[in-house]
Formats: structure tokens, C-alpha cells, sequence
């Protein structure tokens, strides 16, 4: 296959891959909804979770996204720097949003900052946002679409403490935001923690934690001690599914770092709503590919 066919061929296959994320919530999200539902035991909740699972279905029946805010696209990759397609990566997934927006069809999003003018295709200035990291010696990509919709993002904050406040601080941190905004992010929530020297690793960090598999761990025993712990107190306040009250707030707490400052402690908050649109595929370097967040599915 000729250069020009194999990048139509990719913008083709990534536009249907976020196409589909739009419409297909990751298999882990559905399993972790179905225990959710199973742990409430007023009947109020369970009539929102009947809702969410009906909502679910029709978008699966009619085609049609889970949510009508589609969000800015942000894409991101690993991709190795043997991947036949890795210069050309960055046009492949514009023009995979253009065509995306057209086909699904994705609401129009992308409002430019200073001419507050919506451009009506997804794409503008920086957007879609694209993470890169280079894996050497691999001719793969992976690559995660993730919808950063106006009520996840809302609760979103990232902050430098001073040292002494400590973990403590952290905590007291998150729970200060999920009780004051946490129900405009439509929860069931996943919370991504980000713990750093800088404000802006912090919330890199923090949306990085949201890409994770549900149910996973961070790798240091301590951080899976306060992932655990900050989940146990989220469930405690009784926000609920759709901040309607219930006894489990969150579909997971999640917590990725980086070595810090001694001077400093940053930390950044993202939040995911419960049509949490994140959606993982990989690319080997003959561009054949297999879904890993929604196992069995085709493009």
C-alpha cells in the first residue's frame, strides 16, 4: 500500500474508532455502572441508573453518541519511532476529527479563545490536543481518544500547596472540589489525582490518571493505600449518581505522580462524568489493529 492510501486508510479507521467511542462506553465503565447500580438501596438511585443503562442502549440501537456533549477531542498516543506513519500522525488525526464530526455526527465544540467564534468541525487552534510519547525500537501505536465534555471538565483545578499541608493537604484538596462542583460533572465520577512539583505536571497528570483501567492501581503501595482511601470517603458523602444521593459517589479514585520539589507540593484534579468516553486501540506497524477498551469490537 502507497503512503497516501495507508494515511487515508488510518485518518479512516481513527475516525471511526472516535466515532464509535462516542457512542460504545469502554467495557470496563459498563461493568463498573452494573456494580454501582447493585450496591444502591433506594429505589430513587436505581431508577437514575435505569436511566443511565437505557440511555446506553439506544445510543448501542440508534447509533447515536452516549452524550450530547461530545467534548474536545484529545488524543493520546504512544507511538513507536518505527511506526511507518509517525510524520504524518498529527494531520492524520485532524483530518480523523474532521471527518468524525461529519459522520457521527460529534456536536461542534471547539470555540477559539479571543474571536469566540465556534469553528463547526472540532478542530481548532492546539485542538484536537495531542500527548505524544515516542516508544523506541516499536512499530506500534497506541491510541487513546478521550471527550473532555463541559461538566467533567468543570470541576477541573490544579493547585501548588505549601509542604507542610502534606498528603493531608491533597485530601482535604479533592474533597473540597468534588463536594462544590462534583454533582455539575454528572457522577458517578472517576477522580484523577495528579501529585507533582509544578502545577502543570500536576494536571497533566491528573487527566493521565483518568485514561487508567478501572480497578487499577497506582504502582506504589502507599499511592494504592490513598487511592483506596480517598474512594472509601467520596462514597461516604452520598452524592449519588446524577448528585441525586446514593451510597457510592465514584467509579474509582485514581492517582499518577512525579518526583517533586522539596519546596513545593502540587496537586491537579480531573474528573470523568459517567459516560466516561475513553477509548484505547492499537495500531501494529501493517496497520492492523484491536480494540483494547471495547473487546470484539470492529471498525
Amino acid at each position: 500500500m502507497k503512503l497516501q492510501d495507508q494515511k487515508e486508510w488510518l485518518v479512516d479507521r481513527v475516525a471511526r474508532f472516535t466515532e464509535y467511542s462516542a457512542k460504545h462506553l469502554p467495557d470496563d465503565v459498563r461493568e463498573r455502572l452494573r456494580a454501582l447500580r447493585a450496591s444502591e438501596t433506594t429505589e430513587f438511585a436505581r431508577i437514575i441508573y435505569d436511566a443511565m443503562f437505557d440511555n446506553i442502549e439506544k445510543a448501542d440501537e440508534l447509533s447515536r453518541p452516549v452524550c450530547q456533549d461530545t467534548g474536545i477531542i484529545q488524543f493520546f498516543a504512544r507511538v513507536g519511532t518505527r511506526f511507518p506513519l509517525i510524520d504524518r500522525l498529527e494531520e492524520i488525526l485532524r483530518d480523523a476529527v474532521l471527518l468524525a464530526t461529519r459522520r457521527a455526527p460529534l456536536r461542534h465544540n471547539a470555540v477559539e479563545v479571543f474571536d469566540e467564534k465556534n469553528t463547526g468541525n472540532n478542530v481548532g487552534f492546539r485542538i484536537p490536543w495531542i500527548e505524544t510519547e515516542l516508544i523506541p525500537e516499536s512499530d506500534i501505536l497506541e491510541l487513546c481518544v478521550y471527550m473532555a465534555g463541559g461538566g467533567c471538565s468543570l470541576p477541573g483545578i490544579a493547585e501548588v500547596l505549601m509542604p507542610l499541608e502534606g498528603y493531608e493537604g491533597v485530601v482535604r484538596f479533592v474533597f473540597d472540589r468534588i463536594t462544590t462542583y462534583g454533582i455539575n460533572a454528572c457522577p458517578p465520577l472517576l477522580v484523577g489525582i495528579g501529585i507533582a512539583g509544578s502545577v502543570e505536571v500536576a494536571a497533566k497528570l491528573s487527566k493521565k490518571a483518568l485514561l487508567r483501567p478501572l480497578g487499577s492501581r497506582n504502582e506504589n503501595p502507599t499511592g494504592a493505600d490513598l487511592e483506596r482511601r480517598i474512594e472509601e470517603g467520596l462514597n461516604k458523602i452520598g452524592i449519588g449518581p446524577g448528585g441525586l444521593t446514593g451510597n457510592m459517589s465514584v467509579m474509582g479514585v485514581h492517582i499518577e505522580q512525579a518526583a517533586r520539589h522539596p519546596a513545593t507540593l502540587a496537586v491537579g484534579l480531573s474528573t470523568g462524568c459517567w459516560a466516561h468516553r475513553r477509548a484505547w486501540i492499537r495500531f501494529h506497524g501493517d496497520l492492523s489493529y484491536e480494540m483494547l477498551s471495547h473487546k470484539g469490537a470492529e471498525l
